[in-house]
């Protein structure tokens, strides 16, 4: 990790157009990723979390300000980037090794055709699914199916990835063995990560920080520096340590749901 920004918003505002007139979503709105850092983003649900994806990724632009990737303006959308979703939309036409490849299909590659599949085939073992190569995405779990599209989403070696919700409709079981899978990638194959959570334990499970957004129209209300040591492990949840970064990240997320007062809330950094 380096002391480079990789991801950063500044001064960014956007708004929905709708039949009853625009309908504010981000404001003012200012974050910083330090390259290979893990970054979480919270908030009350239609406060932005999912806008703000879509702005990093350059499927739309916003109203004001600027969202920047590797130093330069988001324009429109780059090969450099990786996405994963609630739903792993894996095509039942292929195999699941096939559905991994596809991004190479797509992106410029120096990868020959062989070379592409070793690169598949070793980020399937990387998450457990050596031996799955050949099935159908029916075949699989919904946590398995969720394993081949993180590896679909890093297969061309994206320098960001971006997460929105992409545990969110696991049982608690699956969801914590890939935060589990997901440190593991992260040493094998390092990028620079945004994820987007409803779950506070995911967030400072993965996050080397967490980002509270404000109610709607949103602004970074608070970001928290998680401060666990060494490899984690699920056992930190269980520690004083998470207890007390918890308990802040509920008040937070109290406070931009408007069921406490922000008047001891800190000023976001």
């Amino acid at each position: 990790m380096t002391d480079a920004i990789q991801i950063a918003l500044r001064g960014v505002t956007h708004a929905y157009k709708t039949d009853s007139g625009p309908l504010p979503v981000l404001r003012d709105l200012n974050i910083e990723i330090p390259e290979g850092e893990f970054c979480a983003v919270v908030g009350p649900s239609g406060c932005g979390k999912s806008t703000l994806t879509r702005l990093i990724a350059g499927l739309m632009r916003a109203d004001q300000g600027d969202v920047i990737l590797h130093g330069e303006k988001v324009k429109g959308p780059k090969n450099t980037v990786g996405m994963a979703f609630q739903n792993p939309v894996l095509l039942e036409w292929r195999t699941i090794l096939d559905n991994v490849l596809l991004p190479l299909e797509i992106v410029p590659t120096k990868l020959n055709k062989a070379e592409r599949r070793d690169r598949a085939r070793s980020l399937l073992k990387l998450v457990g699914l050596e031996g799955f190569e050949d099935k159908r995405p029916s075949e699989l779990s919904g946590g398995m199916r969720q394993r081949a599209s993180l590896c679909r989403a890093i297969v061309h070696k994206p320098e960001v990835l971006i997460m929105d919700e992409p545990f969110g409709a696991l049982d608690a079981f699956t969801r914590e063995d890939l935060w589990q899978t997901m440190h593991n990638l992260r040493e094998e194959e390092p990028f620079t990560c945004l994820l987007i959570t409803h779950d506070l334990r995911e967030s400072i499970f993965l996050a080397d920080e967490v980002v509270v957004l404000s109610g709607r129209p949103a602004t970074a209300q608070y970001k928290l520096r998680v401060t666990f040591e060494g490899k984690r492990k699920l056992d930190d949840l269980y520690t004083q340590k998470a207890t007390d970064m918890l308990a802040i990240l509920r008040h937070q997320i109290e406070i931009a749901q408007g069921r406490a007062p922000a008047d001891d809330a800190e000023a976001a950094a």
